[in-house]
């Protein structure tokens, strides 16, 4: 892995981990996702604009097929997780999704895109995967309430892993912009959301008169992380970008033992420090 591409995948994860903070500051709902959405389609819609007139790109049938394909993508996995979230118990699906992802991400990016990993990679992704694992709450025993939320984790996690190798197809092989290709995943969540923003109208201004900053914020750094991994996954393969992205998972969790006083900050920073030491031998793979 290129300095470059790690200096990158370590930008989006500080973008990534400022926006899940704020996000989880304010506990909304989809109204809120809807909210932050719009408004990333207006903050980015100039830069796009600028990026049609300079670059003139032109998009055959393959390429309007990912593009819309990822915004399906995208959009299924937010709607699959949320569902996780109201049916499921959060320690076991958020921590199931997160190791998963990274996983079958890995498998599929070997087997599907064709992509080497040397012994120092595969290990060093799956020490990223057990620390972000046991960061998140670990494993333990389950009853049926349980084994629905492992269910909904292990097929959030199936499309983190689904949506990455696609879209990593599509910037690196297609050469499609991330910019394009995640301007089209606000879009398609800002159309498809209406109705239940629409429903939801007074918590969505009660939202905005509240926290505006806050909204503001998330809805400038959630397009800026993945548009960063993005062009890492243009030149880097997956097998790198993957697991080393996991460590937004850190950075997130030790922000809320410290700001939010969530407690479990020595065991949190002990995980943290296993989740390094994957980078490090991922890194030199």
């Amino acid at each position: 892995m290129t300095l470059f591409g790690l200096a990158l995948v370590l930008a989006a994860t500080f973008c990534h981990a400022i926006w899940n903070f704020q996000l989880k500051r304010l506990e909304g709902g989809p109204e809120l996702v809807w909210l932050f959405s719009a408004i990333s389609t207006l903050l980015y819609l100039p830069v796009i604009a600028v990026y049609f007139w300079l670059a003139r790109p032109a998009f055959d049938a393959t390429a309007l097929g990912f593009i819309a394909g990822s915004a399906l993508l995208h959009m299924a996995y937010f709607l699959l997780l949320q569902q996780g979230y109201r049916r499921g118990d959060l320690s076991l699906v958020y921590p199931t999704a997160r190791a998963t992802g990274p996983l079958l991400s890995v498998a599929f990016a070997i087997l599907v895109l064709g992509e080497a990993a040397s012994g120092l990679t595969l290990l060093g992704g799956a020490i990223i995967v057990v620390g972000v694992l046991f960061l998140t709450g670990g494993i333990r025993r389950i009853d049926a309430d349980g084994a629905r939320s492992l269910a909904f984790g292990l097929g959030a996690g199936s499309f983190i892993a689904a949506y990455t190798v696609w879209d990593a197809y599509a910037v690196a092989v297609l050469a499609i912009s991330p910019l394009v290709m995640d301007f089209a995943s606000m879009v398609s969540r800002s159309v498809l959301l209406a109705p239940v923003a629409h429903l939801r109208r007074l918590a969505v201004r009660d939202h905005w008169r509240r926290h505006r900053g806050a909204v503001l914020t998330i809805a400038l750094f959630n397009p800026l992380a993945y548009i960063l991994v993005l062009y890492a996954l243009s030149f880097t393969p997956v097998v790198y970008v993957a697991p080393a992205r996991e460590l937004s998972v850190v950075v997130t969790v030790l922000l809320g033992s410290i700001l939010l006083g969530e407690g479990q900050l020595g065991r949190r920073l002990g995980w943290s420090a296993v989740i390094l030491v994957g980078l490090v031998v991922l890194g030199s793979g």
